[in-house]
């Protein structure tokens, strides 16, 4: 862009954005002639993506602020008042929940005052609440579509807009595409925005909280496997606890409170604070976040260290091994939950006779092992629990087919039971307890239990490594990294010659060795390039679709029985080759 367009779009937005404070961000940028920063605020218009709106908060049309919010929500309105699910009485309702990041309650309200300038009602929490309690509170109070304000584990300077449709799930084709299609086209003119006196006045704005967190407490109770044995033994369990500064003890607290677990909240990081203080990154799969929780759980000799993320869908745990806390993976606790769940549910009588277990194409496939050794029909999609709530829906259509039982997905996110369709902490951390209280019981920790496992199925090992790009320019660079890969497939990871690369974004399966190619299975498109190599190990790479950055995963194990000490040296080593040529990817991507 040169000066004139970007003081025409400035123009633009100044003239737009009903809060001064944004606007004279914009004005003061002007004035100062700052035009790199200028051109990264409008050379384009932060995208409303299949997943709603996340960026980095500020005046402009590529930053998050009022006007982009109230824009957003007239497209989605616009939207709901044509394609969205009636309640019995032709009306239309929102839910709206928020969590604690800067300008996260001022969003919410905005939001909710655009869709009663719309005559639809909206349903906002008066304080801050996690995302699973708002997918839960959509099923419950049947809303036609949920907003949940917040940018998830970004740092501080970031927030966002996920949206919600009726079923409780994040919006799928065909209703994301539409609604991005109709956001795109709402113009300055077309926003209206309800005083908050009227709204309440006209039964358009009705504030909730205790009554569905209520039922949200006991909806999570319900999912316990084995209810008896925290009824019993729950007092039996120390578990420090640490919600990074976000959502999570609202719900948490109560939850193990009413289970009797004794439960110790680090005290820094109870309160909820958008600038998270005490961490680089709010985030339970950083092993930073964790310290201070690791180490309060060393103090009080604690059974187990939970963590969860700013809006509580991603959970995290360490478990003592001596006098240490050792951290334990998202695919590592995806395999624990997944065959403590299936396993007691069939021990006990519980389990239906078709289970369905649903995870995601960069998971550890030790899951699916696990799964299908219980009697699972393991289903795979793309990474996000949009992906996994898709086919909860359809496995709902057919009564007579597999019964959900647990989705989960490699990035600490983990669903157990129908009535909530996204990541849900709060569940798995009571659930998380259950499990390591009921291998004790039986002699064992939760490592212990984890290494049987890895005889019966083999040693697997993960590794994600991400880089960041930031801007118009990082954007250019991964396309870059994917273009490369595409134009010019690598034969080999680490040294083993790659079998075949699944192209998702085109569903197609290449073979290297002849050049045969083929159709994929049909997963819906995404700028996804897997590759399987000749021993079993697989390399896959996306650029994240909500943060500014491209990760890699490579997964790689041993073949079972096989002596577990040798197993863990050959798989490092494998891990550790192909991580060198991510590496080089990367550097070369750099420059």
């Amino acid at each position: 862009m040169n000066h004139q367009e970007i003081t025409e779009a400035a123009t633009r937005y100044i003239t737009a954005e009903r809060d001064k404070s944004f606007s004279d961000e914009v004005r003061e940028l002007l004035g100062a002639q700052n035009w790199d920063e200028l051109e990264d605020r409008f050379y384009t218009d932060l995208e409303f993506g299949t997943g709603g709106l996340r960026g980095v908060i500020g005046g402009g049309f590529n930053r998050m602020n009022p006007f982009v919010i109230a824009r957003a929500t007239t497209g989605l309105a616009q939207y709901v008042g044509a394609e969205g699910d009636t309640r019995p009485d032709g009306t239309r309702a929102a839910v709206i929940s928020h969590d604690n990041r800067r300008y996260s309650r001022e969003f919410a309200l905005s939001a909710a005052l655009v869709f009663a300038a719309h005559g639809i009602k909206t349903y906002l929490f008066s304080d801050l609440r996690p995302t699973p309690e708002l997918s839960f509170a959509v099923r419950q109070l049947d809303a036609s579509v949920g907003i949940m304000v917040t940018a998830s584990h970004n740092p501080p300077q970031y927030n966002g807009y996920k949206v919600y449709w009726g079923d409780g799930a994040q919006i799928i084709e065909p209703h994301d595409s539409a609604i991005i299609d109709t956001v795109m086209a709402v113009k300055p003119e077309d926003i209206e925005i309800m005083d908050k006196a009227a709204a309440l006045e006209q039964g358009l704005l009705e504030y909730i909280d205790k009554e569905i967190d209520e039922q949200f407490i006991a909806m999570v109770k319900r999912q316990s496997v084995q209810p008896e044995l925290l009824k019993e033994k729950g007092g039996e369990v120390t578990a420090v606890y640490t919600p990074l500064h976000g959502t999570g003890a609202i719900m948490v607290e109560p939850v193990l409170n009413q289970l009797g677990v004794n439960v110790i909240t680090v005290p820094e990081q109870r309160e909820p604070d958008g600038e998270f203080p005490t961490v680089k990154f709010p985030n339970p799969e950083e092993a930073s976040a964790m310290e201070m929780a690791v180490e309060l759980g060393k103090k009080e000799h604690a059974d187990i260290v939970i963590g969860t993320d700013p809006d509580a869908d991603r959970v995290g745990i360490a478990v003592p091994v001596g006098d240490e806390m050792q951290l334990v993976t998202g695919n590592q606790l995806g395999v624990l939950l997944a065959d403590y769940i299936l396993g007691q549910r069939k021990a006990l009588g519980t389990l239906p006779a078709r289970p369905a277990f649903v995870t995601t194409i960069v998971t550890t496939e030790m899951q699916n092992a696990v799964a299908e050794h219980y009697g699972a029909t393991v289903y795979q999609t793309l990474t996000g629990f949009k992906h996994i709530a898709s086919i909860m829906r359809d496995l709902e259509e057919n009564p007579d087919g597999p019964v959900f039982i647990m989705g989960d997905e490699e990035s600490y996110g983990y669903l157990i039971g129908t009535e909530v369709r996204d990541k849900d902490s709060i569940t798995a951390t009571m659930l998380t307890i259950e499990m390591a209280l009921h291998w004790r019981n039986s002699g064992l920790s939760v490592l212990d239990r984890l290494e049987q496992l890895w005889q019966q199925f083999g040693y697997w090992e993960e590794k994600t490594i991400s880089k960041y790009f930031e801007g118009q320019t990082g954007k250019e660079i991964m396309a870059g990294v994917m273009k490369q890969l595409r134009e010019d497939p690598r034969a080999e990871f680490g040294g083993v010659k790659v079998d075949r690369v699944f192209d998702i974004k085109n569903d197609t399966i290449t073979h290297p060795g002849d050049g045969r190619r083929e159709a994929g299975p049909g997963l819906p498109s995404s700028n996804v390039l897997q590759y399987f190599l000749a021993n079993g190990a697989k390399v896959s790479v996306r650029p994240s679709g909500t943060e500014p950055k491209i990760k890699f995963y490579a997964s790689c194990h041993s073949k079972p029985d096989m002596d577990l000490a040798a197993a863990r040296s050959e798989v490092a080593e494998q891990i550790a080759a192909i991580e060198r040529d991510i590496k080089a990817i990367i550097a070369e991507a750099e420059g």
